[in-house]
């Protein structure tokens, strides 16, 4: 079984390794271009399929790993997210289909559980409660915006952009954290938080660059 879990542990790595590379092509080549989109459908890959295997690995006995998995389940959801943005356009739908709204709602009440389990975490006096409250609300954040995207491509033509930027730097920045306190085995509050602050600036400032150009 060892054996098992360790062949899974180095696919994991070597398509996280993979996603993070494409990531940082994609972030650094031109937007929109098939350099980007080429390295974009390669980092939707790596991280997904990472992503799937870390679920599994952080759930075998002895090798339990609440941030892990709680980065995978968020992975995955960003980066489905994030390409489906890009569908929200009048010229492909009119309303955001069935598999929009379930992706969203699936993490909205992923995010509700975590609320949930760190407020019993911090009722026992358990630290995993920081990771939950940390994770709960960034979920919750981005499905309320989800929701609020749907409502408004149909009259706005740059929501499926900036919706898209948003989430597929957002998956960057988690498999970045993954990296960090899995690869390097460095976990702390700060590590937990810094590439999220650290990205937020860089997604507010393409957000408002989105905003600004004629689509």
């Amino acid at each position: 079984m060892e054996d098992f879990i360790k062949t899974l542990i180095y696919i994991h790595a070597f398509f996280g390794g993979l996603g993070l590379i494409a990531g940082v092509i994609s972030i650094l080549v031109r937007k929109g271009g098939k350099v980007h989109k080429l390295w974009g459908k390669i980092f939707s890959v790596g991280m997904i399929t990472s992503s799937l295997l870390s679920l599994i690995v952080a759930s075998f006995p002895g090798h339990e790993n609440m941030f892990l998995f709680l980065i995978g389940i968020f992975t995955i959801y960003m980066v489905l997210a994030g390409n489906r943005a890009l569908t929200l356009k009048v010229s492909i739908k009119s309303k955001a289909d069935a598999l929009d709204k379930s992706i969203s709602y699936i993490m909205f009440a992923i995010a509700v559980l975590m609320m949930i389990f760190g407020t019993i975490c911090l009722l026992k006096d358990n630290n995993l409660w920081t990771l939950y409250f940390f994770f709960g609300s960034i979920g919750l954040l981005m499905t309320y915006r989800d929701f609020k995207a749907f409502k408004e491509f149909a009259t706005n033509n740059k929501v499926a952009i900036v919706s898209h930027v948003g989430r597929m730097v957002g998956a960057f920045i988690t498999s970045v954290t993954a990296f960090i306190v899995a690869g390097l085995s460095i976990s702390n509050l700060v590590v937990w938080l810094l590439p999220t602050l650290l990205g937020i600036p860089y997604i507010i400032f393409w957000t408002r660059k989105m905003k600004t150009v004629k689509i």
